[in-house]
């Protein structure tokens, strides 16, 4: 019987030295020297140095000059309600909601208000809340507006909306979609 207990006990030992220390140690290690930017929030910093955000958190874009992304169910984490770690999730309404409907045709309505086409994500919120993304077609969707706004040409906007495309991961998984904080960022880069 002694000798169970101490075989458990170094089992214990030896299993929390492998998963609490040197796993996470390793980890830190390999996120730090090969990934560093993505492992610290892929974080995008303006020429004064400042955080100005995140490449993989949505952001709300609401003025005539910038590309519109994704509503979200939670306002990307803006106000007091949000403070201090942010909030992320989804409507959590049922496709039978009333609510739902009424929520997607006050979109629709805004969108067509806009001489914007209406699309699934420009409708729609992703199921994080935090999603940065449109597809392709809801950034060209929005081309004819900004033109206007920034008194730009329509060729210069489909050659920023390619730069900011990311393709499907590995090649085969997903689908092209624009990142609209990179996307606005290059706007202002202009």
């Amino acid at each position: 019987m002694i000798q169970d207990i101490t075989t458990s006990i170094r089992t214990t030992v030896v299993l929390w030295l492998l998963t609490a220390l040197i796993y996470p140690l390793l980890i830190l290690v390999i996120g730090q020297g090969i990934f560093p930017a993505q492992a610290n929030g892929s974080l995008i910093v303006n020429d004064q140095g400042q955080v100005i955000g995140s490449t993989l958190i949505g952001q709300a874009f609401s003025s005539e000059e910038y590309f519109w992304s994704r509503p979200s169910a939670v306002d990307y984490s803006i106000g007091e309600a949000a403070a201090p770690t942010g909030l992320s999730g989804a409507t959590n309404l049922a496709p039978s909601n009333p609510d739902l409907l009424a929520l997607t045709e006050e979109r629709a309505e805004i969108l067509q208000a806009a001489n914007i086409a209406p699309t699934a994500d420009l409708l729609y919120s992703s199921g994080s809340g935090l999603d940065p993304h449109i597809s392709p077609a809801s950034a060209i969707a929005q081309i004819d507006r900004i033109a206007a706004v920034r008194n730009l040409s329509l060729d210069d906007l489909q050659t920023l909306i390619t730069q900011n495309t990311e393709g499907r991961f590995l090649g085969i998984f997903g689908e092209p979609a624009v990142n609209t904080v990179t996307l606005n960022l290059s706007l202002d880069q202009r």
